[in-house]
């Protein structure tokens, strides 16, 4: 009797083991989530809803530190060189992962060797904007207008993913406009509206606020799908332009090294988040469409995503100014 009690208990024990190694995987502590952008910014505002709803979740402080600046290198630098415990993620997004490997020469961190990816988090399309008051009805309208003074047009970006998605169009309408840079998207939008630009691609929260007010006119979203805050606006594919097809995303990372055991739990407590209703109705009003990814699916997608945009950068020859 006593053999078959300290079997049972044995057997227990080992049924016991995985939970007791999960939960001792996850170390207590404040947690870190590093953004690559200033307070406000749209990978900010969902980096702090995640924030909260973890922090309740883990019954641990979960804060954001933003380190704005550099084009988001000083932030992912800091990541990459973190301990890789679980207490540093970078809430980042197709700029540093993407972007700035085709206009840098050298970077202090890998977007794929220096970290290890959790998941993707949402997706993001663009929108190709004219003035409001514009005669311009469709994007097959201004490519016209744009074919017929190739030498009259400007088009302006406050962001590098927004020059990259308005130099995509350009080449798949076969037209050409001069690039003027602004600190931010919205500071383009008055020289839009006085005639100074003919044209921007803007991310959709800020095209929405500015088609809402009647400030500006929206042609089509970069997207294999219309847009849910703008569901009058055509796709890329149905104004004619289907290969204008270009969504900028968040996704979350920890350094390299992270235990894998850590990794699929800040990945699976992220999906949980997600699926919660009123989460993804805050996350759709700021712009973003859930869109997750297993680590393996989002690893692979940071390696496609630098590629697909670093042809881009290069075919317009995109420099860091």
């Amino acid at each position: 009797m006593f053999g078959r009690r300290r079997f049972v208990a044995a057997g227990a024990a080992i049924l016991a083991a995985p939970s007791i190694v999960r939960a001792q995987a996850f170390p207590s502590g404040r947690v870190t989530m590093v953004v690559p952008f200033p307070a406000g910014a749209a990978t900010d505002i969902g980096a702090r809803l995640y924030a909260e709803q973890l922090s309740a979740m883990w019954g641990q402080p979960v804060v954001v530190d933003n380190k704005g600046g550099g084009n988001g290198i000083p932030a992912a630098e800091a990541v990459a060189r973190a301990k890789p415990d679980g207490l540093t993620i970078f809430a980042t997004s197709a700029m540093t992962q993407a972007v700035n490997p085709a206009i840098y020469d050298k970077l202090p961190y890998d977007p794929v060797d220096s970290f290890e990816a959790v998941t993707r988090m949402g997706t993001s399309p663009f929108v190709l904007l004219v003035d409001a008051n514009s005669p311009i009805k469709t994007a097959a309208e201004l490519t016209a207008k744009l074919k017929a003074n190739p030498a009259r047009n400007n088009y302006g970006a406050g962001a590098l993913p927004a020059r990259v998605a308005s130099e995509l169009y350009k080449m798949e309408a076969g037209v050409e406009a001069v690039y003027v840079g602004y600190k931010s998207n919205p500071q383009a939008i008055p020289d839009l509206q006085s005639g100074l630009l003919s044209f921007m691609m803007i991310d959709t929260v800020n095209a929405a606020l500015a088609i809402q007010r009647g400030a500006l006119k929206g042609l089509f979203v970069t997207d294999t799908e219309r847009y849910a805050q703008l569901p009058d606006l055509p796709t890329a594919a149905e104004a004619g332009y289907p290969g204008a097809l270009l969504t900028t995303w968040t996704g979350y990372y920890v350094p390299k090294g992270t235990p894998r055991a850590i990794v699929q739990k800040i990945h699976d407590d992220l999906a949980a988040v997600a699926a919660k209703p009123e989460v993804k109705v805050r996350l759709e009003a700021s712009g973003w469409t859930p869109r997750l990814m297993s680590p393996e699916e989002f690893t692979a997608f940071t390696v496609s995503e630098r590629e697909r945009w670093g042809k881009i950068i290069h075919r317009a020859n995109i420099k860091v100014e």
